[in-house]
């Protein structure tokens, strides 16, 4: 199995669902229309190309993209054949919910509440969409890009001393 012939399957499938691909450091990286990603999924667990283990979802943030904030990436592995595969979507601030897909994948269960948890995003369909590392009551997600990485009011540092 190539990339070629991967990309070719799911061009063909969904001809409309298909955004970009690339190839960085070789694996085959897709992104697709986000109503779209759970029919690709269940399209290439159940077809020919086997691709039957989720290995990981995660979340992105790209706050200097208003129409593509969030993101959600999956890692998929057909495991016979030794393939791996990345699917992305991405959406904007206002609109930031995806289908879930436990049905599919059992294991796709923590790693959706891993992703709502750092980032916000909400899978509709999910049994137990509650967080899962960080406390109940924390008010926000961690994992986006809302603050700034040092205090600016801090004077104990020396920024010379840094290299800045």
């Amino acid at each position: 199995m190539t990339n070629e012939f991967v990309l070719e399957a799911i061009t063909r499938e969904f001809p409309e669902s298909v955004i970009s691909s690339s190839e960085p450091y070789g694996m085959l990286t897709i992104e697709v229309k986000k109503e779209d990603i759970k029919k690709i999924i269940h399209y290439l667990k159940d077809s020919s190309l086997e691709i039957n283990f989720l290995t990981d979802i995660c979340g992105i943030h790209y706050p200097e993209f208003p129409d593509k904030e969030i993101g959600v990436v999956y890692h998929l592995h057909n495991m016979m054949a030794n393939f791996r595969l990345r699917l992305k979507i991405f959406m904007s601030r206002e609109n930031i919910e995806v289908d879930s897909l436990v049905e599919l994948y059992a294991g796709a269960n923590w790693m959706e509440r891993e992703t709502f948890d750092f980032y916000g995003i909400k899978f509709k369909g999910h049994p137990d969409l509650r967080p899962i590392l960080n406390m109940e009551d924390l008010g926000y997600h961690p994992m986006l890009k809302e603050y700034r990485l040092e205090d600016g009011t801090r004077t104990d540092k020396d920024d010379n001393m840094f290299g800045r």
